[in-house]
């Protein structure tokens, strides 16, 4: 469930409801009230503040989430990149990937190291794994010039790819390897060229917390922070520690400080931020807190921020349905997605639930929200 907060949230509740009742109008004098309408402009009035709270985030994965159409060709539900994974941590990158998979997107890329490379293969066939990335051991005896040269060759690697992927999701197992980090920092520098959107997870913010330029401004990039990655973010971009008795004003804060972001911060309630409202996502998940689930959200909201753009473009063609930030949207669906599925699996399988068996109900838990039509 989630809710707005602000120091102008009566106003915009105000003119988001007079905006609902134009378009409804609008609606009902061109073609009538179809059941598509419908589904999105309980969207937008979930938006506005006027929908039940559980229902609300409901009607963000139902309106967003697209139907399966035999006419569609692969690639069309989404193409999705992760860049991690070393020797150290390989079952992040995977259970990233094959959660945007289980989502419902076409295809799932792993950029990682060569010795991730093999381990993350043998996890599963339907992921793309590309073996590219290099760490400082594996180069110890290069100089600055060799250094150099294997940069620009990873990023000449990546680029062939490049325009193939509608999101790229960086840092899940991508350790803290300074060579890595730089070039995975080029790497992020030449999406947001290509405006390719991005979500940080892991050690990706280690990255972004001492780089912050990378995404500064971008609105096209989500950071998706526990409670200790967001404590860092706040000391680096805030200058101050943590203030738990104002989370909502702090979280616009800090999203307004690196230029509108969206910034998704984990906890007992997901806040979302996109430095304009703070939005709570409170569905009831699981007592089971085992790693990994932060993997799951994140190639979640990789795919429904995707999914959420292509919504968009439809709405302004169709005019049924408000402007509203993708990336907030994708946050929204993700979060409450993960939550879903969390207790469904924490039903079958108690304490014994692992990140796995969430994995194996996201489907189940999407159908049971946004039937296939």
């Amino acid at each position: 469930m989630f809710v707005k907060h602000g120091m102008n949230s009566g106003f915009s509740s105000l003119a988001s409801s007079a905006v609902l009742r134009r378009q409804q109008f609008l609606i009902r004098s061109l073609k009538g009230y179809s059941v598509s309408d419908k589904i999105r402009m309980e969207a937008v009035k979930c938006l506005s503040g006027g929908a039940s709270l559980e229902a609300n985030a409901e009607s963000v994965l139902r309106t967003i989430t697209p139907s399966l159409d035999p006419t569609r060709h692969k690639g069309q539900a989404g193409k999705i990149a992760v860049i991690g994974g070393c020797r150290e941590y390989t079952g992040a990158p995977y259970f990233a990937a094959i959660s945007a998979l289980k989502i419902g997107a076409d295809l799932s890329h792993v950029f990682c190291t060569e010795g991730a490379a093999t381990v993350i293969k043998s996890y599963s066939p339907e992921l793309i794994v590309h073996p590219i990335l290099e760490e400082s051991y594996n180069i110890s005896g290069v100089n600055d010039e060799g250094k150099r040269d294997i940069s620009k060759k990873i990023l000449s690697e990546f680029d062939k790819w490049m325009e193939r992927f509608d999101c790229l999701l960086v840092g899940p197992g991508l350790g803290r390897d300074p060579f890595l980090l730089e070039c995975v920092s080029k790497i992020m520098t030449r999406a947001r060229q290509s405006n390719v959107p991005i979500v940080v997870d892991g050690d990706g913010l280690f990255l972004v917390t001492n780089s912050i330029e990378l995404v500064s401004g971008y609105r096209l990039a989500v950071l998706t922070p526990n409670v200790n990655e967001y404590k860092r973010l706040v000391q680096k971009v805030l200058g101050c520690d943590v203030n738990d008795q104002n989370t909502h004003g702090e979280l616009l804060s800090l999203s307004k400080q690196i230029g509108n972001v969206t910034i998704l911060r984990k906890g007992k309630s997901d806040l979302i931020s996109d430095g304009e409202k703070v939005q709570s996502v409170s569905i009831y998940g699981s007592p089971r807190r085992c790693g990994g689930q932060g993997d799951i959200l994140s190639g979640s909201v990789a795919v429904f921020l995707f999914w959420a753009r292509q919504c968009n473009s439809a709405a302004e063609r169709e005019s049924t349905i408000s402007r509203t930030n993708p990336t907030v949207l994708g946050c929204i669906a993700g979060s409450a997605l993960l939550r879903k599925a969390a207790a469904l699996a924490f039903e079958h399988k108690k304490r014994s639930t692992l990140t796995t068996d969430i994995i194996e109900h996201l489907g189940q838990s999407l159908e049971a929200i946004s039937p296939a039509s």
